[in-house]
């Protein structure tokens, strides 16, 4: 069965996690993905660790299935025709250079559309490819300190706090491959590729969402409510008996039927708690009430009553939880894949589910410079003696 992306050719030119996660979602959807990187080094991700699979890291892993990788000095000359004669061959080309920095090796977008009209030049950089600062470089840190996500994550009388996963290079890279995406149906109508300049700050603001509408709205600058919302209450976790559990009531009618579950049906007319509005207004005095009520039992206990009573709640699970759940695993969400060297390897699932045209982990995250002479050969038809000497002279 095809996949939706076969016969399309990615040329990933980008190293840490925005960029391959990115190349990664569309070699799952069965795009053709060629990871550059440097001789004898290659993604720094390789070296982030432990812990490691057989030498390679669980970083690196996470986010590079799917893929072929062949190492490329850059700096050399012969390195920078050989990225010249596959950008004339592929469809998209994904980077992560600070601004300018391909356009001095003569790999920029401007460079390289004269080679081939039809590519897709995709940047993901820190800020952008304009403004004062668009030569700073980007981390994904840096970027969730900067673009307020810190700002409101947190304990309302503790430090700002980041988000434990880098969330801003994952979603950059969701929208990388998005917009690459609607490129290439673009191109279908044009003829034509064009550049596509992806911003982690950008992208960090974009998600923002109702936060930055109520601040565009209102003026007011948001706060931070730990594990609370600013519009909904109670919408959060609270202290069980034995741990923590999430409760998320919606609307009011949801709000009565826990009022009655609670033993509490007067706290769904009180006029400080009988609508939501109210509710957040009066959030401290209901949530001091809610809380003392739930430390009377048991996780397990809140868990079934309160679904049962068709309120929306659930546990908070640790990671080693998570990939036991029995949700999880029925949902395909840890791909077991053969490995070279580690003999296999668990990556997490792919959330993308096509009935007709289902994702799939076809290689396993390859192994440096593992498809270097395939490449080389089968694609730009360089001879054995050809790749002999380049790799003589350092160039691959």
């Amino acid at each position: 069965m095809s996949s939706p992306l076969t016969g399309i050719r990615i040329l990933d030119l980008s190293r840490v996690l925005a960029g391959p996660y990115c190349t990664m979602l569309l070699g799952d959807l069965g795009a053709e993905v060629i990871k550059v990187e440097r001789p004898g080094m290659g993604d720094d991700t390789r070296a982030w660790g432990p812990p490691f699979a057989a030498g390679e890291s669980a970083y690196y892993l996470c986010a590079n299935r799917n893929k072929k990788s062949i190492t490329v000095n850059l700096k050399s000359v012969a390195g920078q025709e050989i990225v010249r004669r596959l950008a004339g061959l592929s469809d998209v080309l994904v980077e992560n250079f600070k601004v300018g920095e391909l356009t001095e090796l003569g790999l920029g977008y401007d460079q390289l559309k004269l080679l081939n009209p039809r590519l897709i030049y995709c940047s993901i950089t820190g800020y952008g490819q304009t403004g004062p600062d668009s030569e700073l470089p980007g981390y994904d840190f840096i970027i969730q300190g900067r673009g307020g996500v810190m700002s409101i994550s947190g304990e309302p009388d503790g430090e700002p706090m980041k988000v434990g996963v880098a969330i801003v290079d994952i979603t950059a890279g969701l929208f990388a491959a998005n917009a690459i995406q609607a490129a290439l149906l673009a191109r279908v109508r044009t003829g034509h590729g064009q550049a596509i300049d992806i911003s982690l700050l950008d992208s960090q603001v974009a998600w923002l969402a109702n936060v930055a509408s109520n601040y565009l709205v209102s003026g007011q600058r948001p706060g931070r409510f730990g594990n609370g919302h600013p519009t909904i209450v109670p919408y959060q976790s609270f202290r069980a008996r034995d741990g923590f559990f999430c409760l998320a009531v919606g609307n009011d009618g949801q709000w009565q039927r826990l009022c009655r579950l609670l033993g509490r049906p007067e706290l769904a007319t009180d006029a400080r708690f009988a609508t939501n509005p109210a509710r957040v207004q009066h959030r401290d005095e209901l949530i001091a009430v809610l809380q003392e009520i739930f430390l009377a039992h048991d996780i397990a206990y809140w868990l079934r009553e309160i679904t049962a009573a068709g309120i929306p709640c659930g546990p908070v699970q640790t990671i080693d939880q998570v990939f036991a759940d029995p949700q999880v695993v029925a949902r395909d969400m840890v791909w077991t894949v053969p490995h070279p060297t580690a003999g296999e390897v668990r990556l997490t699932g792919s959330p993308l589910k096509l009935s007709e045209t289902p994702v799939a982990c076809q290689t396993h995250p390859p192994l440096l410079g593992e498809h270097t002479e395939e490449v080389l050969t089968a694609v730009l038809h360089y001879s054995g003696a050809e790749v002999t000497q380049l790799r003589a002279e350092g160039v691959v």
